[in-house]
């Protein structure tokens, strides 16, 4: 059987220099990586035994808490194996826990404020644990409607944080975001959502291309990009790299980290 790297998402506080990095490998193993992005330090936070979606889950902006939707398939549990849950990044501790009764219909949701959130909730949770931290956000209207799944939280996450839908394609979909970077460069994410993904994907991934005056950076390795300030940041097989855009045609990036030898371990959050 084929082996692959880790599967890196990275998720941005937008009003701070932190992240939290979602690292998958094995496939039913998960660790969150808090990401200083001012020293660029890490730091694990904790890991599941199980499967996060990274695709419906959120930083806030200030980057202290983390929303996510995970599923176990342990049904003997108050979860009944699979939940919603808010914890301090880049913990996975809940203060606030919503069952979701073991299917993944829906799930997850992202942060409307630094203390509100939006709940994906078009099927079924119910609350185990709640916290005067955060509050649900009733009010909050999205843009537009992408199903229950992971665009459905995905696609509003990337348009609030300065994505612009371009193009949506079918058979296979794939929808294409872009972003405007410094000196006139511009990145683009191609969100594929597919039966049949190729080997090492699951059935939503992205790749990405960078774009300047014709030059074309191939980034269709890049699992995970954005803009960080006056740089890019991307992963790519299991490791995290960083790029700054100059106003010539060069593209230069540094390797960050390399996440591929973590291994599972047992960590208690500090609250």
């Amino acid at each position: 059987m084929a082996s692959f790297p880790p599967r890196l998402h990275v998720l941005l506080a937008r009003s701070a220099d932190y992240g939290v990095i979602l690292r998958r490998g094995p496939s039913k193993s998960v660790c969150a990586i808090g990401w200083n992005r001012r020293r660029d330090t890490f730091q694990v936070g904790q890991w599941l035994r199980g499967r996060i979606y990274e695709r419906r889950s959120d930083l806030s902006p200030d980057g202290k808490y983390l929303i996510y939707f995970a599923h176990n398939g342990r049904m003997h549990t108050p979860t009944k194996g699979s939940w919603t849950a808010i914890s301090h990044a880049p913990y996975l501790k809940a203060i606030v826990l919503l069952g979701k009764g073991g299917d993944c219909w829906h799930g997850g949701g992202f942060f409307t404020g630094p203390r509100k959130y939006l709940l994906n909730n078009g099927y079924g949770h119910f609350e185990l644990r709640n916290s005067k931290e955060v509050t649900r956000d009733m009010e909050y209207r999205p843009i537009g409607y992408y199903g229950g799944e992971c665009p459905g939280v995905y696609y509003l996450r990337l348009q609030r944080d300065g994505w612009v839908l371009k193009e949506e394609l079918k058979r296979p979909r794939r929808d294409i975001f872009e972003k405007q970077l410094p000196h006139g460069w511009v990145l683009r994410k191609i969100a594929h959502c597919q039966s049949g993904a190729p080997p090492g994907k699951g059935c939503y991934w992205d790749e990405h291309e960078l774009e300047r005056d014709g030059q074309l950076v191939d980034g269709s390795k890049w699992e995970w990009a954005d803009v960080d300030g006056r740089r890019l940041v991307y992963a790519e097989g299991g490791a995290l790299y960083a790029a700054s855009l100059s106003r010539g045609k060069s593209f230069e990036a540094e390797q960050l980290a390399d996440f591929s030898d973590l291994k599972f371990e047992a960590i208690a959050a500090p609250y």
